[in-house]
């Protein structure tokens, strides 16, 4: 028997595997609570994949540690493609700096298939304070230091890091107010507890809208289709002042690299797909699908922005 042969008769177990797989609803972790941005975003996403499967791709909310948890429940699990993890921003790129350590290692544990979804935030202040324009706010906040302060959805989070974003670059002191997720923050921001925050557009529009709040930058690249008269900081001269949160698809490392395009291969025509991409933007989010390479490249990218902020000011979260 050829050396040829011998290698073929090894391999065919796994190219049949790869070319059957799914045979069984596959299960996709989402390190949030039910009913949140995540969860809706990755509902969306497993439905659209389960199409393109013909199997079902079943929902396990894994939440706690900023996401930290599902991540590590999903690429610690069997390696045979039947465990997939939707992934926010925090456990790739902001846990890495802000955790003394992490219970799995990004480059060896975790295969990145591709980002899902962008969600645009919006930097929002209450109407009492005296500003009418992103100019304006900085303006304001260099001639009061210390005065002006910013709720998030909790220390660490995006709408945190965002904040502490803009202070860098803007060189402005304003005061961090953290609260336990993002609802008790834009219900303090509504009652004028706090005076401004940068959340996403969707948890903020209805108040916008109702004049409640008052919207001054997307802080983004370009601007928000359901905020077409806000302009983006890129357009304002802040072009770094880009937090645009995010959530991708990863899974274990270790599963084969066939059952790994599939993975993609159903992720893409799912994020291709109209009712998926119509089911992202009735909640502000725009579908984002590319390669595993670009998606490496994007997380390098956020890891040096975030991760320069997070050094800065001294974060740490236990674990």
């Amino acid at each position: 028997m050829t050396l040829l042969r011998l290698l073929m008769l090894a391999l065919f177990p796994l190219m049949a595997m790869a070319q059957a797989y799914p045979t069984k609803p596959v299960k996709m972790i989402i390190g949030f609570p039910a009913g949140g941005p995540a969860d809706i975003f990755g509902r969306s996403l497993a439905q659209g994949m389960s199409t393109d499967f013909g199997q079902p791709v079943i929902v396990e909310n894994v939440s706690g540690v900023g996401g930290v948890l599902g991540v590590e429940r999903g690429v610690k699990a069997t390696p045979d493609g039947y465990t997939l993890v939707f992934n926010s921003a925090s456990p790739l790129v902001i846990a890495p700096f802000s955790l003394a350590r992490l219970p799995y290692d990004i480059k060896k544990d975790i295969a990145l298939i591709t980002v899902v979804v962008r969600v645009p935030e919006v930097l929002a202040v209450h109407p009492s304070l005296p500003v009418k324009s992103f100019a304006e706010l900085i303006a304001y906040a260099k001639a009061n230091p210390g005065k002006v302060n910013f709720g998030s959805a909790g220390a660490g989070s995006i709408t945190h890091l965002a904040g502490e974003l803009l202070k860098a670059e803007a060189k402005i002191d304003i005061v961090h107010v953290p609260y336990k997720g993002a609802a008790p923050a834009v219900t303090d921001l509504v009652g004028g507890q706090v005076q401004m925050g940068i959340f996403d557009v969707p948890v903020l529009l209805q108040h916008i809208k109702s004049g409640k709040l008052k919207a001054l930058a997307v802080t983004s690249a370009k601007r928000a289709d359901t905020l077409p008269d806000v302009p983006a900081t890129a357009e304002l001269g802040y072009a770094n002042v880009n937090s645009d949160n995010w959530y991708g698809l990863i899974m274990p490392a270790a599963a084969a690299p066939a059952i790994q395009r599939r993975v993609h291969a159903a992720a893409m025509a799912a994020l291709k797909s109209r009712a998926v991409v119509d089911q992202f933007a009735k909640v502000g989010g725009v579908a984002a699908p590319d390669t595993p390479q670009e998606y490496a490249k994007f997380v390098e990218s956020e890891q040096a922005k975030w991760g320069k902020i997070v050094t800065a000011i001294g974060f740490k979260e236990q674990n």
